[in-house]
């Protein structure tokens, strides 16, 4: 018979609100480093690239942005994950199979 799977930290309301907040401190910091790349990107374009309409900079500042927003967002869920314990609290339903499924 299978043990259940220990809690998860997360399932704490202390832990919880304590973990989304360093999550919420996280993407503050990713943000502003976020329009500070942008910025700094565009400038740099602008000096460098001759004749590029307004799209080309509006699309190289969108595409900027979400890339490092998405990448940060991930990035933080992963070190929240880690950082509480969540995945520790996670049990294999194989364990004990191999993978045709017979016991040990």
């Amino acid at each position: 018979m299978k043990t259940p799977p220990p809690p998860s930290p997360l399932d704490d309301p202390t832990n919880a609100a304590f973990a989304w907040n360093k999550y919420r401190r996280m993407m503050q910091i990713v943000g502003g480093v976020t329009v500070v790349v942008v910025i700094a990107s565009l400038v740099g374009l602008w000096l460098t690239v001759e004749d590029a309409s307004i799209h080309f900079y509006i699309a190289t500042g969108l595409g900027v942005t979400f890339t490092m927003l998405l990448a940060g967002a991930l990035m933080g869920l992963m070190f929240l994950s880690n950082g509480t314990g969540h995945d520790a609290a996670v049990s294999d339903p194989f364990d004990g199979e191999d993978r045709s499924g017979k016991q040990d």
